[in-house]
């Protein structure tokens, strides 16, 4: 029986020129590994984030990215942190 298989490498055919360095550091662990560069690429690649560029993974959480006192009118809390995030508070 064969070894289980990481992300498939069906899919499109991609050329891309790499600095020698990183060209030698993915042949090294490919044969580190005892698979092909191919192989390693599509791992990685299998790792990066899905989606529009800058929007945040489904299942990550925004966060708000300061913290603040003094008097508020608005009428909302911290506890309305999540609905704000999903009004589009924050986004530029």
């Amino acid at each position: 029986m064969g070894r289980a298989m990481g992300p498939t490498l069906e899919g499109m055919t991609v050329t891309v020129n790499l600095p020698d360095d990183a060209a030698r550091r993915l042949s090294a662990e490919a044969a580190r590994r005892g698979i092909t560069v191919d192989e390693v690429i599509a791992e990685l690649a299998a790792t990066l984030p899905t989606g529009a560029p800058g929007a945040p993974e489904r299942s990550e959480k925004r966060r708000l990215e300061f913290v603040g006192m003094g008097a508020s009118t608005s009428g909302r809390r911290a506890a309305d942190a999540d609905e704000m995030l999903a009004e589009g508070f924050g986004r530029d």
